[in-house]
């Protein structure tokens, strides 16, 4: 048994999907209805009635009657069976005068078997099978009439629209945006008549006052076209109790994009005024309403896109139509010549003779005269089914059935922008104008970028007020003011407000449009756009040029690069990230265009895939001070393009897949810093070119392949740091101990067992990390020449003791110890001031080794464990980070479960 719930959805699908049928397919429908009764009918009366009935022919008579034809085979009857040849005329007169008929002889069962007999081998085909073929063609024409509903790649797709147009007739934005779109019309038909009554001659006021009633008369026919739909009771219900939404910018006559404030009153040449509602006298939709429609917007968007990439239910359509056709033509060919056939009376030979001692019987087939009727009923009907078809087809092949354009909506100022339709969406919406086109207006409601855009704005007004952005703003590590938003559709009306921010972070915002309100902005310094194609008017560009200082872009392609980048004459920092070139050539994919504006930048960083360096680098050149390049593991090939920047001071090329020091570099005489981390340096040989660069202060090599530190290590006088970390080491060359202006020396990660005693000649170092190596002992030597020694790492070596003398170093503040073989402390760390608070990383039950009251010194302002915490005013280090005391602990905890 099936229940009303489970029925009830089939209805609901059968009532939506007559939305799809025109006029002739509902005609149709009837018509395959009233041939399926009729072939029923016929049926019926077969079943139920058909026979026929045969009595046997006087072979004398049938002479007679038939031209005196012989018949030898009647003569040569049984003489029981066989009438007399002559018959006297007394006997004759006798038997004619009496109405008693002509004696057979036959007995009932042989009349049945005869009938029986007679009706399979007498009657033609048609008479025997015409009903039950119109049956089963009538059921072929049902199935035919609506297989483009129901077939399996159409009916999803025809169900989702349905679907879709159900919501948008409901939705209150519908409603409000014809609502708004009726007003525009009014506004701009008094407009026009008021111009008009400007500029012609005066007349009697009895033209005017006939005129004017035309006006409104031909206003209110536009309105009330289409209204009675009983599909649309729903959504014009809604239309009446929602009042329309407060839109803040309107379309004007004379482009679809200018804009009209609704919020004051709207001032003719004539000395009339004509008042327009203010969007604060107008409700907006709540919040779930808002959530509704933007959530259908996003849905219409996807099922376009969905149903513009093919046109199946189109092609369906048009072969269903061209089947009923042919299917018409065949049943018509066939049945027309049938009608001859159908005759009342038939003639029947069997060959029983032996049973009935009959040659020929005369037979009457009761139902032939309704049959006949009913077949020309049906050949009618179906007629009528095959010009409609031809119909169908003419309209199909002189309509553009894949391309639908809004004609009628385009004189609707506000809905001017709706695109034109193609593929199976337009096919839809053709066949739903059969129905009713103010149906399709509704859905082009969602169709128009302009709809959409004021819902987001009036959402972005309601949800994104100046009181949250301000609650959501936070002050960063520079103590400057910073505001991120992420996912927003476009920029809320709100954020012109800040007039404190400096930073803005701006993520995935589809339609960022700055306008020129961000002249109140005027602390805004920092532009953060993380895949943001952000657009800019003319009087914010202006704005930015003067103001605006570091700007950092996320993107895909270079293609999404804003043009209005490049003219931005204050910008001191850009900060590029993705992918900057393509794989058809060598730096064909730069895109970036000239950078001539960008007078006064100081910093790029790029983090992407080039090829070689760009040569529009070379017009900024002259004020470029800090070249960063992030390469993401693309080999960089040509490096030509650095030897034209010789103001350059810093220069980083990280992930570049380099294996040598560029030649290049030797053109940069000014170059302070160089970092080579992370490439596939195997060899440093050519460090003895680097001796022309007397102000190199700044030397990161880590994280390459470096078997072997050259002796030309010795020539780098002016180095300061040198970071060698994450290499393969196995030595340290005694030039290296040369370097006497050498405060930070990283080792980590190497493969060294020794540190050599020449390190005493170090007496500025101030850090050396030699964490991650094979050290088993520490010179002495280190502890007595290397005064200003603050951060020493010695930790995952293999270190068993620590030399005497390391109570020399007092200003010693970091000192990590962690992961060697070191059985007990020296009490001597406790001469090392700078040590307590959490100086020293060694683990618990070493440090429980030390005296106690060098354990209370150490651990003096936090707990007593091996991870005490620094303090703030010691100074940062690479290989030695700080961390704060819930930050350690947290680490700790986090190692110890790992």
């Amino acid at each position: 048994m099936f229940s009303l719930s489970e029925l009830a959805p089939l209805n609901q699908h059968q009532n939506r999907c007559k939305l799809l049928k025109p006029w002739w397919e509902v005609f149709m429908d009837y018509l395959v209805v009233l041939m399926l009764m009729a072939s029923v009918l016929a049926c019926t009366e077969q079943l139920s009635r058909d026979r026929v009935v045969c009595i046997p022919l006087d072979p004398v008579i049938t002479a007679n009657t038939r031209n005196h034809s012989p018949s030898t085979s009647r003569e040569a009857s049984t003489p029981s069976s066989k009438p007399p040849t002559h018959v006297p005329r007394n006997v004759s007169k006798y038997l004619h005068s009496t109405g008693r008929g002509r004696r057979t002889h036959l007995a009932y069962q042989q009349y049945v078997y005869i009938s029986q007999v007679c009706y399979h081998e007498a009657l033609p085909f048609c008479s025997r099978f015409f009903p039950y073929m119109a049956m089963l063609q009538s059921l072929l024409l049902v199935a035919s009439g609506s297989f483009w509903l129901h077939f399996p790649h159409t009916s999803a797709r025809i169900e989702h629209f349905l679907a879709i147009l159900a919501k948008c007739c409901e939705s209150p934005w519908t409603s409000q945006a014809l609502s708004h779109a009726a007003r525009q019309e009014i506004v701009q038909e008094k407009e026009v008549v008021t111009v008009v009554e400007e500029r012609r001659p005066p007349q009697p006021p009895l033209s005017y006052v006939s005129s004017s009633p035309a006006v409104t008369r031909t206003r209110r026919t536009s309105m009330d076209s289409g209204m009675d739909s009983p599909l649309l009771k729903r959504s014009d219900s809604v239309s009446f109790a929602t009042p329309p939404s407060p839109c803040p910018s309107t379309l004007s006559c004379n482009s679809a994009m200018s804009s009209i404030s609704l919020g004051s009153q709207v001032h003719f040449p004539s000395s009339k005024h004509v008042m327009v509602d203010s969007p604060r006298q107008v409700m907006s939709l709540d919040k779930s309403d808002g959530e509704q429609a933007r959530a259908l917007f996003e849905r219409v968007r996807k099922f376009r896109s969905h149903c513009e990439s093919s046109d199946v239910i189109y092609k369906v359509y048009l072969a269903q139509t061209i089947f009923k056709l042919l299917m018409v033509t065949l049943i018509l060919s066939y049945s027309i010549p049938l009608l001859s056939s159908l005759s009342f009376t038939h003639t029947c030979h069997p060959e029983e003779q032996a049973l009935v001692g009959y040659a020929t019987f005369e037979c009457i087939h009761v139902l032939s005269s309704l049959l006949r009727k009913l077949l020309v009923a049906y050949l009618t009907l179906l007629g009528l089914y095959g010009l409609l078809n031809f119909y169908t087809f003419g309209w199909i092949l002189h309509s553009s059935l894949r391309q639908y354009s809004f004609h009628s909506l385009k004189e609707f100022c506000p809905l001017r922008d709706v695109p034109d339709l193609r593929n199976d969406l337009a096919f839809l919406l053709h066949m739903l104008d059969q129905y009713d086109p103010l149906l399709a207006q509704r859905l082009s409601v969602f169709l128009s970028p302009v709809s959409e855009s004021r819902l987001l704005e009036e959402s972005l007004e309601r949800r994104w007020g100046e009181a949250k952005l301000r609650a959501m703003t936070s002050v960063d590590a520079e103590g400057c003011t910073t505001l991120q938003l992420v996912a927003l559709p476009r920029l809320p009306p709100a954020l012109y407000t800040l007039s404190q921010l400096q930073v803005l972070k701006l993520e995935l915002i589809a339609e960022a449009r700055f306008t020129a309100q961000v002249a109140n902005m005027t602390s805004l310094r920092k532009l953060h756009l993380y895949h943001c194609r952000a657009a800019m008017d003319p009087g914010a560009l202006r704005v930015l040029q003067e103001h605006l200082e570091v700007l950092h872009l996320t993107f895909t392609q270079a293609s999404e690069i804003p043009s209005w980048v490049y003219s931005l004459r204050s910008l001191h920092e850009l900060h590029l990230s993705g992918r900057l070139s393509s794989d058809s050539g060598v730096g064909r994919g730069w895109a970036l265009g000239s950078l001539r504006q960008l007078r006064h930048l100081r910093v790029l960083v790029i983090r992407g895939t080039i090829q070689r360096i760009p040569g529009e680098l070379c017009e900024v050149a002259g004020s470029l001070a800090r070249l960063e390049i992030y390469n993401e593991g693309t080999r960089l090939l040509m490096l030509t393009g650095l030897k034209r920047m010789v103001d350059l001071t810093e220069l980083l090329l990280q992930d570049c897949q380099l294996e040598r020091l560029p030649s290049a570099l030797l053109a940069l005489a000014n170059l302070r810093k160089l970092d080579l981390q992370h490439n596939n340096l195997r060899t440093l040989e050519e460090l003895l070119s680097l001796a022309q660069l007397r102000r190199l202060s700044c030397l990161r090599l880590g994280y390459n392949h470096v078997l072997a530190l050259p002796a030309s290590v010795g020539v780098l006088r002016g180095l300061e740091l040198l970071d060698l970390s994450n290499n393969q080491l196995q030595s340290l060359p005694p030039a290296l101990f040369t370097l006497r202006r050498l405060r930070r020396l990283l080792l980590a990660g190497n493969l060294l067992e020794v540190l050599p005693a020449e390190v005493k000649a170090l007496q500025l170092l101030t850090e050396l990390d030699l964490s991650g190596n094979r050290v088993e002992s520490l010179p002495p030597q280190l502890f007595s020449s290397c005064l200003e020694l603050h951060i020493l790492n010695v930790a995952r070596n293999s270190l068993s003791s620590l030399p005497r003398g390391i109570a020399a170093l007092s200003g010693l503040c970091r000192l990590d110890l962690r992961s060697n073989s070191l059985e007990e402390l020296p009490a001597e760390l406790g001469c090392c001031s700078g040590l307590h608070g959490g100086g020293l990383l060694v683990e618990e039950w070493l440090f429980l080794s030390l005296p106690p009251q060098v354990r209370d010194f150490l651990s003096r302002s936090c707990a007593p464990s091996g991870t005490q915490s620094q303090v703030h005013s010691r100074p940062d280090s690479d290989s030695f980070p700080y961390f704060s005391p819930a930050q350690w602990s947290f680490s700790s905890a986090l190692e110890s479960q790992i």
